[in-house]
C-alpha cells in the first residue's frame, strides 16, 4: 500500500512513522510512506500557502492553488484524496478497513482556519476527522489514520487475526486478557481460561466483549444490536 501526506509539518511525522509496526512495515516493504511540504508548490518569495477569508472573520485559510498543483501531482487514476479536517466523517475501525481497500491514499493535512471550500469540493474524495474537538493542524489526524490503516495490511502484524479480534473490529469491545503469572497479588485469572476447552473459552471471550461493550459503550453496544436484528 501507498500513502503520501501532503502536509506544513513534516518533521511531526518523524517520531511516530519511524517506530515500532510503522517502521517494520515500511522496512518490510508493505507500506511505501512519503511525506510532502506543501510549501514546496507554493511560487512566490515567501512561499505563501494561505490568506484571508473573503468576507471577513479570524485566521487564515489555506489556498486552493498549492494544495491543487500538488495533487495534481502526486495522484494517478487509484489515488484516494483524503482531507484531514473536524467537519469530515468521524474515523473509525471500519472506515480503517475501507481506506485500506485503496492502492494509494493522499492524506491533505490542514492547518489555520481550514480549507478554501472549492478543495473540498472539487479535490477531495473523502474527509475525515479523529473526534469532535480542534487540534492545531491535521499532522495527527493523519498519523492516527495511518497507523490504524497501515496495522490492516495483510502481513503487517505478526497474527493477522490479531487485528480481526482487537476492539471495534467486530463492532465490540475487546474481551479481558491474562498472561503469567496465574494469581498475582492474590488475584488470580478465570479458571476458564486455564481448561483446555477452546470452545467454552470462545463463548466466555464473546459473553466479555458484549459485557464491557454493554457497560462501557452503550452506543456501540446499541448499534451492535440493531447489527444482529438486521436479516442477512
Amino acid at each position: 500500500m501507498k500513502i503520501d501526506v501532503l502536509t506544513l509539518f513534516p518533521a511531526m511525522f518523524a517520531g511516530p512513522l519511524d517506530e515500532s509496526i510503522i517502521k517494520r512495515a515500511r522496512q518490510a516493504g508493505l507500506l511505501e510512506l512519503q511525506l510532502w511540504n506543501l510549501r514546496d508548490w507554493a511560487h512566490d518569495r515567501h512561499k505563501t500557502v494561505d490568506d484571508r477569508p473573503f468576507g471577513g472573520g479570524p485566521g487564515m485559510l489555506l489556498k486552493p492553488e498549492p494544495i491543487f498543483e500538488a495533487v495534481e501531482q502526486l495522484a494517478t487514476e487509484k489515488t484516494h484524496v483524503v482531507l484531514m479536517s473536524p467537519s469530515g466523517r468521524a474515523f473509525s475501525q471500519a472506515i480503517a478497513r475501507e481506506m485500506m481497500r485503496h492502492e494509494h491514499l493522499l492524506l491533505v493535512t490542514g492547518h489555520y482556519e481550514g480549507f478554501d471550500e472549492r478543495i473540498r469540493k472539487h479535490l477531495a474524495d473523502d474527509e475525515l476527522s479523529i473526534g469532535d474537538y480542534v487540534l492545531t493542524n491535521g499532522a495527527l489526524p493523519a498519523m492516527v489514520v495511518i497507523d490504524t490503516v497501515a496495522r490492516l495490511i495483510p502481513g503487517v502484524l505478526g497474527h493477522d487475526e490479531s487485528a480481526a479480534e482487537e476492539s471495534f473490529s467486530t463492532g465490540l469491545l475487546e474481551y479481558p486478557h491474562f498472561t503469567r503469572p496465574a494469581v498475582f497479588e492474590g488475584q488470580p485469572i478465570p479458571d476458564i481460561l486455564t481448561g483446555g476447552d477452546h470452545a467454552k473459552v470462545r463463548a466466555w471471550r464473546q459473553a466479555e466483549a458484549e459485557r464491557l461493550t454493554r457497560e462501557r459503550r452503550p452506543d456501540l453496544w446499541a448499534a451492535y444490536q440493531n447489527r444482529a436484528k438486521k436479516p442477512k
